[in-house]
């Protein structure tokens, strides 16, 4: 059997449905958020006490001073294990890339001239050229003349009469 398709309308209801819940979600979460860090605050942090006089405000400072700076070195202890961990991490990440080894593009076919072929084969240094056409052999073909000059023979003179040149000739002569 074939299932039913959910129709546009109601996709557009559940979405809103779920973005309602998902807006009750964060805003319960920031309210605990901020309800827990009162419950750290008046853990931790003690109401000062002002009514004493200079010495004992003196020591309350000193007090303070000690608690920044212990929680400053446990600050400084955390941020260089994580360092440690991600150096340690990176050189994981490279023996696994060492041991899986390179992969290979794969290849593709190219058109290239002979020219192009013997220029990337020897370099830049060598102008080595493979003009085919300029090795071969001319061949000169030889005309027989016949006495056939009163009448005029067609294929003499073709190339004389080739182009404009040979057309202007034959009107004006």
């Amino acid at each position: 059997m074939s299932e039913k398709k959910m129709t546009s309308s109601r996709r557009g209801h559940l979405k809103s449905l779920m973005l309602a819940i998902a807006k009750d979600l964060l805003e319960k979460e920031a309210a605990d958020l901020i309800t827990e860090k009162a419950a750290f605050i008046a853990e931790n942090c003690p109401a000062p006490v002002l009514s004493g006089g200079l010495p004992e405000l003196q020591e309350m400072l000193k007090k303070l001073a000690q608690t920044i700076d212990k929680v400053d070195e446990d600050r400084y202890d955390a941020e260089a294990k994580v360092k440690k961990t991600d150096k340690e991490i990176e050189d994981l990440r490279m023996k696994v890339v060492e041991i899986q080894g390179m992969k290979k593009p794969a290849l593709r076919k190219v058109r290239m001239s002979a020219d192009a072929m013997l220029q990337a084969l020897l370099g830049t240094k060598h102008k080595a050229s493979m003009d085919f056409r300029a090795n071969l052999k001319e061949v000169k073909k030889e005309v027989k003349e016949e006495g056939v000059d009163a009448v005029g023979d067609w294929r003499k003179n073709v190339d004389e009469q080739a182009g404009m040149d040979g057309r202007k000739k034959k009107f004006q002569g």
